[in-house]
């Protein structure tokens, strides 16, 4: 064998050995429809606050209800479009959408971004609500960190920018509202049209 066959069949293995361990049907697509979502949500929860009289929320009013139900169709809008998309997007790929590798992404994903959820319904039952668009970007960020050595690399840095956002937010809690904007929703946009140009053409 000579030593290009041998480089050749190593690179091989190489590749193998990284398509079995990293789930790669992640679409930009979804990211950027994510951030679209939030968005769309964000002008609403700004309306339904402006409408309201008040600058701040109360638990027991119905503007928050309002407003909590809006953050949760962002969320499941996200999901199911990403499910919709990566499967489109693993089908044409030839692979499948739920195997090891992406059983391995959704835990390492969800232990983080569960945590974090239920910390931050503990504060805000607590009535402690001015950290609530911070600790919501620092644990998503945490989440897509944990879960970055399971799919395309470059969503490690989509991670460090919302744990750095989270944390500049925590530093100027009155903007919570805009920092969450931008996090969510603007990031998404760039870091979806960055992936869709780079690995969805």
């Amino acid at each position: 064998m000579s030593t290009e066959e041998y480089l050749k069949d190593i690179t091989e293995i190489k590749d193998m050995m990284n398509k079995s361990s990293r789930f790669f049907s992640l679409s930009g697509l979804s990211g950027i429809m994510a951030g679209i979502y939030a968005l769309i949500g964000a002008a609403i929860a700004y309306y339904l606050v402006s409408i309201s009289g008040r600058d701040y929320l109360i638990l027991d009013g119905k503007i928050f209800n309002y407003i909590l139900l809006d953050l949760v169709l962002v969320a499941l809008l996200s999901i199911v479009t990403a499910i919709i998309l990566s499967t489109q997007k693993a089908k044409k790929n030839n692979e499948t959408l739920w195997n090891g590798t992406s059983r391995r992404l959704l835990t390492a994903f969800l232990i983080p971004l569960i945590t974090g959820g239920i910390y931050i319904m503990i504060k805000i039952y607590s009535n402690h609500y001015g950290l609530t668009g911070s600790l919501m970007l620092i644990f998503y960020g945490l989440a897509l960190v944990n879960a970055s050595k399971y799919t395309i690399g470059n969503v490690k840095y989509l991670g460090y920018i919302e744990i750095v956002l989270g944390l500049i937010c925590a530093i100027y809690p009155g903007y919570g509202f805009w920092f969450w904007v931008l996090g969510f929703g603007v990031m998404h946009i760039i870091y979806g049209s960055l992936i869709y140009f780079k690995h969805d053409r």
